[in-house]
């Protein structure tokens, strides 16, 4: 990265399991890859007591431990004597007096900073506070930016609430709300493929497409999140941010540029065009569900309803997309680890064949975001030496094959890249966020009332038979796909 500006990062809450697993490994491969400032500087701020040498060592036996590439021991020094520490509390103005004092002695008179907030949701805006008040947000000597992770609320009141929070501090293009989904090599895909390749784009509406299926399934169950999960619930944790994200790009109109702002504005209507449920319609277009054994997970509360799995049925009122349904399903201890995009396209509206049977399968494009990156298309195709047999036969594509298995990077580093670089697009503004949480909102009250039964289901499953109810109710079935790579 060319900049004559040194650069500052600073991580709070640095000695947290984010920084060691997926921050300082992200930032080592931008290094190796002089994708960084000539000079950059990486400022670890926390609680606990590390000297420089100490914080260091920490990181490295992380990096052992995650990184996903070969680095060799010269290489990590080089990066690691960048690599510095200050203790402090998130509360105490006179450290965060003498954290900005550190910073401008080793900027000199101007330096661009990040500061990223790798710490529990409730304390942002407090950090944010006491660095306006240090006067450590002002753009006279460089750009500041600050990065948030999720939650951004855990509901419509909260996240208003924290979005004007950090207002009062920051503008909006000071600050990046990052989904580490967006940063996959393979969410991204989805706005290439659809705008790339003129074969797709005008098939890509309600004339030709069926209905879409998204899947985010995980094959763990709470693990050691368990207090915090109960809290939460499937919902928030992956509905809220993960699915909606992907949503969005598979049925956004194409922007005028790449912008973050053209792009983010098109997200933005996608957002806005969903129908939001009313309470009545909660029970016919949802199934909450719970895996078997889930409260007898390590703190979990005796009689939780809290959700492990949820399938939904979106519709969204717009002109490209009126009457095809998006259902959408995620979910804890399921058969696989999996994420998927499925454009099932519409069946042909007159059988030319004899000896046909009453239907022919439908065309399938299948977006694999994980782990088996790629996409896969299928058609029929007449079986050899037959009046007029077909046979689903598969296109495929996969990253592994086509670039290496070693070419899709982290998440965290592209983002990380673009936060430095300046490129918003594939953060959350605010409006987006509060949008998606109004959508989420109803469906979360309603389940809160009680009035829907939660389901159960067996872990290793796809999940309780309701969600097959849920499509059966339109004649439609989740699509199972036998063409993905061994």
């Amino acid at each position: 990265m060319s900049n004559s500006l040194p650069v500052s990062i600073i991580i709070f809450g640095a000695s947290g399991d984010l920084t060691q697993r997926k921050l300082v490994p992200s930032l080592f491969n931008l290094c190796r890859k002089d994708r960084l400032s000539e000079r950059f500087r990486v400022v670890g701020y926390g609680n606990t007591a590390f000297t420089d040498e100490q914080f260091r060592a920490h990181l490295k036996e992380g990096l052992k431990q995650f990184a996903s590439f070969e680095y060799t021991e010269e290489q990590w020094e080089r990066f690691a004597s960048n690599l510095v520490y200050q203790q402090g509390r998130y509360t105490d103005l006179a450290d965060f007096k003498k954290l900005g004092s550190f910073l401008r002695d080793w900027e000199g008179s101007s330096g661009n900073r990040v500061y990223y907030m790798s710490t529990p949701p409730g304390i942002f805006p407090n950090i944010i506070d006491l660095l306006g008040l240090t006067n450590q947000l002002g753009e006279e000597n460089g750009w500041r930016r600050v990065v948030i992770e999720k939650p951004f609320g855990t509901d419509l009141e909260s996240a208003r609430s924290l979005n004007e929070q950090i207002h009062k501090a920051l503008n909006e293009r000071q600050i990046y709300r990052i989904d580490h989904y967006l940063g996959k090599e393979t969410v991204q895909n989805i706005l290439m493929a659809r705008f790339a390749n003129t074969i797709f784009e005008p098939l890509w509406n309600r004339n030709y497409i069926d209905h879409v299926e998204i899947t985010v399934a995980e094959q763990v169950g709470v693990e050691h999140r368990g207090r915090f999960y109960d809290q939460v619930g499937v919902l928030r944790d992956m509905f809220q941010n993960h699915l909606l994200q992907i949503v969005s790009l598979v049925a956004m109109e194409p922007p005028v540029s790449f912008d973050a702002t053209a792009l983010r504005n098109e997200k933005v209507k996608v957002l806005s065009a969903i129908h939001p449920m009313k309470e009545a319609e909660v029970p016919l277009r949802t199934v909450r569900a719970q895996y078997k054994n889930y409260r007898e997970e390590k703190g979990i509360e005796p009689q939780s309803t809290t959700p492990t799995y949820a399938a939904v049925r979106l519709q969204i009122d717009n002109w490209r997309w009126q009457g095809v349904p998006f259902y959408l399903r995620s979910g804890k201890y399921l058969q696989e680890k999996l994420s998927q995009v499925i454009i099932e396209f519409k069946e042909p509206p007159h059988l030319l064949f004899p000896n046909a049977e009453n239907h022919l399968t439908p065309n399938m494009l299948v977006l694999y975001l994980q782990p088996d990156e790629g996409m896969h298309l299928r058609f029929e195709a007449k079986v050899p030496d037959t009046v007029s047999e077909t046979r689903s036969v598969d296109m495929e594509f996969h990253y592994a094959d086509s670039f290496g298995k070693t070419a899709i990077p982290e998440a965290y580093e592209r983002l990380l890249l673009d936060i430095m670089t300046g490129d918003a697009s594939l953060f959350t503004r605010a409006d987006e966020v509060e949008t998606a949480w109004g959508l989420i909102d109803p469906i979360l009250r309603a389940w809160d009332s009680q009035k829907q039964p939660l389901a159960f289901y067996e872990p290793g499953s796809w999940g309780p038979k309701e969600a097959d109810e849920l499509l059966a109710q339109e004649k439609r079935k989740w699509s199972t796909w036998d063409g993905r790579k061994e």
